[in-house]
């Protein structure tokens, strides 16, 4: 059984920074939009990745540590592939397609493998963040943060970067109790060594 974990944040606010410190040879990043990484260096990665790339590489099982970056462009990319469609049938197909992606992981990979979703945010009326989506299937049936036990919120002033572990009753952000302090270094190699601390694993 895979872990997933759902990393949240605002365009700008420091999700794909947070991979800078993780080695060459610790982790592959299944680009979705095919953008550069905002720091010097490199990460082995699969350009424009899609559903199909994605699990290939999983089933490849050569990483312990895979990051797909941004996994709401999985979701966005095929509503505008099927605009012209008509009908709700397309919004029920990438309800689908995104959920079986997650339980993918969940049920398919080993138990050390560790899969993180970075995704960007949306803001409802209420004021409360919570993961971007596209229609109502993935909100009103499933709620994508609930297929997931790590949900950590990248928050940034303009100088500093961090990650929110816990909600703060306007955010979905979570973690298992006592894994994470309320806030943390905008680190994901510094996640990653806690979760496998945590879970021993």
């Amino acid at each position: 059984m895979g872990i997933p974990v759902l990393i949240l944040g605002e365009s700008g606010s420091g999700k794909s920074r947070s991979m800078k410190n993780f080695l060459s040879d610790e982790v592959m990043v299944l680009n979705v939009a095919g953008k550069p990484f905002p720091f010097r260096g490199g990460l082995p990665k699969v350009e424009n990745a899609t559903y199909g790339m994605i699990k290939l590489e999983l089933d490849k099982h050569e990483y312990k540590k895979y990051v797909i970056d941004d996994s709401q462009y999985l979701l966005a990319f095929e509503m505008f592939d099927r605009a012209k469609e008509t009908g709700y049938g397309k919004f029920t197909d990438i309800a689908i397609h995104f959920k079986g992606l997650i339980q993918y992981v969940i049920r398919d990979m080993p138990d050390d493998t560790v899969v993180y979703f970075l995704h960007h945010t949306d803001v409802l009326d209420g004021g409360k963040v919570k993961a971007k989506t596209v229609g109502k299937m993935l909100d009103n049936q499933i709620t994508i943060e609930g297929l997931f036990s790590i949900v950590l919120l990248c928050e940034t002033d303009g100088n500093n970067h961090k990650f929110i572990t816990q909600s703060d009753g306007f955010t979905t952000a979570k973690s298992p109790e006592e894994m994470f302090p309320m806030e943390i270094e905008n680190d994901l190699k510094l996640v990653d060594d806690a979760i496998r601390k945590y879970w021993e694993i």
